[in-house]
């Protein structure tokens, strides 16, 4: 039974697009091992590594801070995915397909970060009645 960090949905989602983007840069041209193959991996690994990182935090602002790294982690993936498709080492439709979920998990973490944002503000404001 999935618990604690496997049941948020933005890290299964970023943990999903690192392994998506690890097989398909397995396309990529073998020159770009050490260039764009290697920069997509670390970033999108970067993605769900600090969202892992965050999720056990104790403070809103530490929780924060490692889920704003990963949103910029994530905007870095998704555009080195779409400048893949441009230099040909994919297909157009799969950049598109992946960025597109990059865009669902940012716009995802943002709403996270609201959320906690949210329960921080109740919390305090229940403190102080």
């Amino acid at each position: 039974m999935a618990t604690g960090l496997d049941n948020l949905r933005i890290y299964k989602l970023a943990e999903d697009l690192e392994i998506e983007t690890h097989k398909i840069t397995k396309r990529f041209p073998k020159d770009e091992i050490f260039r764009s193959v290697d920069q997509l991996r670390r970033s999108s690994a970067s993605v769900s590594n600090n969202i892992a990182e965050s999720y056990h935090k104790t403070t809103l602002k530490e929780k924060t801070r490692f889920l704003n790294i990963a949103k910029g982690e994530a905007e870095e993936t998704k555009r080195g995915i779409l400048r893949s498709a441009r230099k040909n080492f994919i297909p157009e439709d799969d950049a598109i397909r992946i960025a597109d979920r990059y865009t669902i998990l940012l716009k995802s973490t943002s709403a996270y970060i609201r959320f906690l944002n949210f329960n921080e503000l109740n919390k305090s404001s229940h403190k102080n009645k």
